[in-house]
C-alpha cells in the first residue's frame, strides 16, 4: 500500500484509513454529511495526492493528445484546462482526465489513480509521434481545496489575484510560500475553489500554510466519502462506477466532450452511435419514498422486470433524499419518467431527473 506525502498527518488527525486505488486514504475524519456540509458552505480539504500526472511535450504532443481524446485540444490555450476522456478501441472509456496546456508544446494529463499504469500503457502505445513522455505521478502532491470560502481564505497566500482564474483555468505562481505552483480552477465538488499541484518534499509546507490561513473560515480536512456524496450531488461521473471499458462516452452524456471535427481513437464507430442514436442513457433518479440506493442495485420498471442497474447512489446530505446514477433504455431516460429501485426485494419508486440533483 503507498502512501501520499500527507499520509502521517491524517493519521494523526484521526482519520479513518482506507486502502484506495493502492493508497492508504482517509476516507473521512468527523463523519460525511458533517464534512460535506464544511465543503457545500465554508472550505474543506482533500488530500487527492493518488491521482495521478503524465507530461507531454514535443512538437507533436497536441497530436498524440488530439489522436488519443475525445475532446479537442486544440482550442486550448496556455493557461487553460480541459476535461476529456480517453476512447478505446470498441466504444467504451480507458479513463476521464483533465488536459492541461502548460507550454506551448508541453501538456499535463491529470488521469486518475486507479488507471495511472493502464492509462500510461495506453498512451504510450499510441505514441507513434516521438512525444517526449513522463510519468510524475510518484513526485508530485495534490490538495483540492473545496468550498464558496476557498478563494477568499486563500487569497494571503498568493500574490496573484484568485478571482482572475476562470473556471478550468489555472496559473503557475507562488503560493504558501512555495514558488511554481500549478493554482487550478477546477475540482469534484461543485462548490467552487482551487486545486493545488506541488511537489512531494513541498506539500505538507503549504498543507500547514492553508490550514493557518483557513482557520478564521473554519477550515477542516475532508475524506474520500465526502468526496463522492459531493461529486455525485453535481452528477460527475466517476470511473469504475459510471463510467467504464463498456460504457460509450455518449451513453454516459459526454457528447459534450466528445468532438467530432478531429479523427481520435475509434471516433467513426462513436460518430455512427451519435447518428443512430443510443439506446441505453446513463440518468439522474431520486427516490419519492425513504431508501438509499446502492452501486450495482436493480432498476426495475412497474411490473418488475430488470431494466437497468446503480451505478452510484447515496443518500443526499444537501437534499436529504436518496438519489443515484444509472443506464436505463432509451424509453425511460427522459426527465420524470417512473423508475423502481430494487433495496432488499422491496421496488422504491423514483423518477428520472435533470442532473445536477445539487443546484445552488
Amino acid at each position: 500500500m503507498k502512501n501520499t506525502a500527507l499520509t502521517h498527518i491524517h493519521e494523526g488527525l484521526g482519520a479513518k484509513m482506507v486502502p484506495f486505488a493502492g493508497y492508504n486514504m482517509p476516507v473521512q475524519y468527523e463523519g460525511v454529511n458533517a464534512e460535506h456540509e464544511t465543503v457545500r458552505n465554508g472550505v474543506g480539504v482533500f488530500d487527492v495526492s493518488h491521482m495521478g500526472e503524465f507530461l507531454l511535450s514535443g512538437p507533436k504532443a497536441l497530436d498524440l493528445i488530439q489522436k488519443v481524446t475525445s475532446n479537442d485540444a486544440s482550442t486550448l490555450t496556455v493557461g487553460r484546462a480541459q476535461y476529456s476522456c480517453l476512447p478505446n478501441d470498441n466504444g467504451g472509456i480507458v479513463d476521464d482526465l483533465i488536459v492541461y496546456k502548460m507550454k506551448e508544446e508541453e501538456y499535463l494529463l491529470v488521469v486518475n489513480a486507479s488507471n495511472i499504469e493502464k492509462d500510461w500503457n495506453w498512451i504510450s502505445s499510441k505514441n507513434d509521434l516521438g512525444v517526449d513522455m513522463r510519468n510524475i505521478s510518484d513526485d508530485y502532491s495534490l490538495l483540492a481545496i473545496q468550498g464558496p470560502m476557498a478563494m477568499e481564505a486563500m487569497q494571503a497566500l498568493t500574490s496573484i489575484d484568485l478571482a482572475s482564474i476562470k473556471y478550468y483555468h489555472f496559473e503557475v505562481a507562488d503560493f504558501a510560500g512555495v514558488e511554481n505552483v500549478i493554482i487550478s480552477a477546477t475540482g469534484y465538488t461543485g462548490s467552487g475553489g482551487f486545486e493545488i499541484y506541488a511537489k512531494n518534499t513541498e506539500i505538507e509546507q503549504i498543507w500547514n500554510r492553508v490550514f493557518e490561513a483557513g482557520e478564521a473560515y473554519g477550515i477542516k480536512p475532508i475524506g474520500l466519502a465526502a468526496r463522492d456524496t459531493l461529486r455525485l450531488e453535481m452528477g460527475f461521473c466517476l470511473y469504475g462506477n459510471d463510467i467504464n471499458d463498456t460504457t460509450s462516452p455518449l451513453e454516459a452524456g459526454l457528447g459534450w466532450i466528445t468532438k467530432f471535427n478531429k479523427d481520435f481513437t475509434n471516433s467513426e464507430a462513436l460518430k455512427m452511435q451519435k447518428e443512430a442514436g443510443v439506446t441505453r442513457k446513463l440518468v439522474g433518479f431520486e427516490l419519492t419514498e425513504r431508501g438509499i440506493p446502492r452501486h450495482d442495485y436493480e432498476i426495475v420498471d412497474k411490473d418488475g422486470n430488470v431494466i437497468g442497474i446503480v451505478t452510484s447512489g447515496t443518500m443526499s446530505p444537501s437534499l436529504n433524499k436518496g438519489i443515484g446514477l444509472g443506464y436505463v433504455p432509451i424509453a425511460y431516460a427522459a426527465p420524470d419518467s417512473e423508475i423502481y429501485i430494487r433495496i432488499r426485494k422491496n421496488d422504491i419508486p423514483a423518477k428520472v431527473v435533470k442532473l445536477p440533483f445539487y443546484k445552488k
